[in-house]
């Protein structure tokens, strides 16, 4: 479920019509060439969330946002715009079905340049379809 759920969540993310005016590129990983603002799936890991009757899967994912900016909120509205679609997965997906969506942490770094990296930390639970 947890490769199922990263695709679920990039092709959802990537076809946002709030996200796309606003970044570059949605992948899975840092992408190959892309401008700043991008954001990309960097890691994900699941553990077990099964129940007596049904396969569950309890998957953290950490989506990772490139940009720049001269002030500390320079991305927030960005940040936001990413929480907003991230907590707005459809539930009901091929194969299995998102049980609750949880904000868990966030990190953000400042770099040479005026570059910023936010990483934003997810818990999904899902189950089997």
């Amino acid at each position: 479920m947890e490769v199922l759920l990263r695709t679920a969540l990039i092709d959802w993310l990537a076809g946002s019509s709030t996200l796309a005016p606003l970044l570059n590129s949605v992948t899975e990983e840092a992408p190959l060439r892309a401008s700043v603002p991008w954001l990309a799936l960097a890691a994900s890991a699941a553990a077990d969330w099964s129940t007596k009757t049904e396969v569950g899967r309890e998957t953290r994912i950490a989506l990772e946002l490139h940009c720049r900016g001269d002030q500390p909120d320079s991305a927030a509205t960005l940040v936001g715009a990413i929480d907003g679609a991230v907590m707005s997965l459809p539930r009901s997906q091929s194969g299995f079905t998102v049980t609750s969506i949880h904000f868990m942490r966030s990190r953000a770094e400042q770099r040479p340049d005026n570059a910023r990296a936010i990483l934003l930390e997810y818990r999904f639970r899902t189950q089997a379809a």
